[in-house]
């Protein structure tokens, strides 16, 4: 790969860098492991009957279990959310369920005490029925001993109901957020998705044992059936501020001593670079994952419009073959494809640069795991198609759609993904191999390695729960992954390839490319790794849970506004004449966009939701994805359209590229400016107005078609379209054309120095 290596003398960090990373880790992991403990401890039990007060069976454990699964075989996590995870086309299913039962409460008692309905009592009669309802509700009638849960005559007629209201739910796209007409008809099924929906009301309701809250800490807000914020949740709320400031005001008074820290330093001579067939065999990686990145962007553009217009797809009946949860499917695992797509891609390529060497036969290994990547893209992707549309009725749990939003590809396209990320690595480890026996490189291999292990290592969790286990435990694990790998890993995983790229460009000297490594390992898994916490407040942890997770979840936001003190730094490095800097500038620039969005999509957006008394109204809203889009798209998003560049730039020959390179241009501004537009004009203010609806109404009326279906949030819903316009056509369009332009112009020749 690259000629010579250069002669000067090696200079070392302190241990104590070292130490600090160890440290982090092994106390971050350790309470970590301890709070994923305690969901397998504390989760809401699942009786094995629930009765009526007389003893005859309502539903039973099995019924339960049997019910998850049809949650989860019709694609339902991806339509509505039970306790506040899932889809926002469709209700909160355990919120809905809660109210009908308290409203149905009510009712029984006003007519008992005063013969009148609920509606028509007095506001004093009414506040004394409302809080005799919360305090029937609260009551834990779970016998622990006999495994039998004992029901009001409120609630058995209420469950009656509500296997017939579902069953209308699901009968009009147009009432349900466009699923399929007609979606659950079959009896046994309507009753076990009921009893599955009811435990969960349940368990958000009834006082957990010892306690003065429900097992989901009293989420969700609900005034009638007594569900309002704990006092934890106001005191950790609190504390988790002091945390932040307090951690701010440590990290800046390092920065100001210390003004060796962030991208500061010297550059070094520039270290020329070759490239071998099997870099260029990467390009086709980028291509593809440029055309998953286009077509995501019109699996949500068709969300968006389910949510704006949920009946008609402009007079065409598009539930009926792409319903409104397959597209968010397809949608959230298109995204999760691409960008790792660009980042294996982009892992593979800075390897030998690294390595300095092409090993024998990596060509071909490249392209077997291309061969491997297509297999488990197209084939889950068709299995969560044939999965949702219920033609695989017996195996759609292995090869359709599993069902757990993010984690939607059937369990044997898992398993082949993991294999296919160890051979990944085997890749990696053979390009990377020869800079250990060389001391100026070393320390970039030894974390390159690590960083590389941790990808397929930490998808692992995803294979530990099954669609019978306990909803706890699932989210608990399902969050190692969404949370702990995606924003964890990966982005660690990415800083270190950031640091080999500016060393080997030479605008870094090798001691500030380790050293932010370093940096960047301590804080972000510094909050990240306990704050992987804050997606649990409301899923059957504790509040030991709550109080870990809130205050070193705050601590996430800290290395963020660091970004804003490293920006000129990093500006001031990747600027000037050098032809090399030159040369990816539109990388640097899709780099500094990454820094922009990481603080206000991960840190302010971010930060405005995980504190729990916000969560607590907040989770499951339209400020989730104002979140989720702005950090999600604009930092690994950006990052791996940055990696797409670097790599496309490398590969492309001299006289090509200038044609190439104002389709990059378009698609940098296109994707900024049409992000910027969807945040700005309507998830935010969509958010916002759904949280005051929660706050004024209750969880269950904002997330349900009494508020979801009002002019102002359907507009609001509309105002997606002009920055889902220029997204998709003056962003990720012109992306894949010069991606795959790229792919078939004239390539630089092998041999050739950089």
């Amino acid at each position: 790969m690259t000629n010579v290596a250069l002669a000067d003398p090696v200079e070392e960090l302190s241990p104590w860098w070292g130490r600090a990373v160890a440290v982090t880790f092994a106390l971050g992991f350790a309470v970590l492991i301890l709070l994923t403990v305690k969901a397998y401890q504390y989760a809401p039990p699942i009786p094995d009957r629930t009765v009526d007060t007389s003893g005859n069976v309502i539903f039973t454990g099995d019924d339960v279990r049997a019910g998850q699964e049809v949650f989860l075989k019709y694609g339902l996590m991806n339509n509505g959310s039970i306790w506040g995870h899932g889809g926002y086309l469709g209700p909160d299913f355990s919120a809905a369920v809660l109210h009908n039962w308290a409203l149905d409460l009510a009712e029984r008692r006003a007519q008992e005490r005063f013969s009148k309905g609920y509606e028509a009592l007095s506001p004093e009669d009414r506040a004394a029925v409302e809080g005799e309802v919360g305090a029937l509700l609260k009551v834990n009638r779970y016998d622990p001993e006999t495994a039998a849960l004992t029901m009001l005559p409120a609630g058995a007629e209420t469950f009656a109901k509500e296997i017939e209201h579902w069953k209308s739910y699901f009968e009009k796209p147009e009432l349900n957020g466009g699923l399929t007409a007609n979606l659950i008809t079959d009896p046994k099924e309507l009753h076990d998705l009921t009893a599955f929906f009811t435990w969960a009301a349940w368990g958000s309701v009834a006082e957990r044992p010892g306690a003065k809250h429900s097992y989901t800490n009293n989420f969700p807000y609900d005034p009638l059936a007594g569900n309002h914020p704990t006092g934890a949740a106001v005191l950790w709320s609190a504390i988790s501020f002091i945390f932040l400031l307090g951690g701010t005001a440590i990290v800046l008074l390092a920065f100001g001593k210390f003004d060796y820290l962030g991208w500061h330093g010297a550059a070094a001579p520039v270290e020329k670079w070759v490239l071998s067939d099997a870099q260029k065999a990467t390009l086709k990686y980028m291509a593809v994952a440029s055309v998953l990145f286009l077509g995501q962007t019109f699996f949500g553009a068709g969300v968006a419009h389910y949510r704006a217009d949920p009946g008609s797809f402009y007079g065409i009946d598009l539930a009926e073959y792409f319903p409104s949860n397959l597209l968010r499917t397809w949608h959230l695992q298109s995204a999760i494809f691409w960008i790792a797509t660009s980042y294996v891609a982009g892992a593979l390529f800075v390897a030998e640069l690294l390595g300095r060497a092409s090993p024998p036969r990596q060509k071909l290994g490249i392209h077997l795991l291309f061969g491997a990547v297509a297999i488990v893209i197209v084939g889950s992707m068709l299995g969560e198609w044939a999965g949702i549309l219920q033609w695989l009725p017996r195996s759609w749990f292995w090869f359709g759609n599993q069902g757990w939003e993010f984690l939607e590809l059937g369990r044997f396209w898992q398993i082949l993904l993991a294999i296919g990320l160890l051979f990944w690595f085997f890749l990696v480890w053979r390009a990377v191999q020869p800079a250990l026996h060389d001391p100026q490189r070393k320390g970039f291999a030894k974390f390159f390695l690590i960083a590389a292990f941790a990808i397929p290592l930490f998808y692992l969790p995803a294979l530990f729960f099954g669609s019978q286990t306990n909803y706890t435990v699932v989210d608990a694990w399902r969050f190692w992954i969404i949370h702990l790998w995606v924003e964890g890993f990966f982005e660690f995983f990415v800083t270190v390839v950031v640091a080999v790229i500016f060393y080997q460009m030479g605008l870094v000297r090798r001691i500030t490319a380790l050293r932010t490594i370093y940096l960047d390992a301590i804080l972000y898994f510094g909050g990240g790794l306990i704050g992987t916490g804050h997606h649990w407040y409301w899923t059957g942890q504790t509040e030991v849970n709550m109080a870990f997770s809130a205050t070193f979840s705050a601590l996430e936001v800290v290395p963020l506004t660091l970004i804003t003190l490293d920006a000129w730094d990093f500006v001031r490095t990747t600027r000037g004449s050098d032809s090399m800097v030159m040369r990816h500038r539109w990388t640097f620039y899709f780099l500094m966009a990454v820094g922009f969005w990481n603080f206000v999509g991960a840190g302010v957006f971010g930060f405005l939701i995980n504190t729990p008394i916000i969560s607590y109204y907040e989770v499951g809203t339209i400020l989730t994805p104002n979140h989720g889009h702005a950090a999600m798209m604009g930092v690994f998003g950006m990052l791996g359209a940055g990696l797409m560049v670097f790599v496309l730039r490398e590969i492309v020959a001299d006289d090509v590229w200038p044609r190439i390179e104002k389709l990059v241009r378009v698609a940098f501004w296109g994707l900024n400016i049409g992000l910027a537009m969807m945040v700005l004009f309507s998830l935010f203010p969509g958010g916002v107005l759904q949280v005051l609806d929660v706050t004024e109404n209750g969880y269950w009326h904002a997330r349900s078609l009494a508020h979801t279906g009002t002019p102002i949030a359907r507009f609001l819903e509309w105002m997606r379209m002009p920055g889902d316009l220029v997204f998709m056509f003056a962003g990720a369009l012109p992306l894949a054309l010069a991606l795959v332009w790229g792919y078939f112009a004239r390539w630089r020749a092998t041999g050739d120095a950089r």
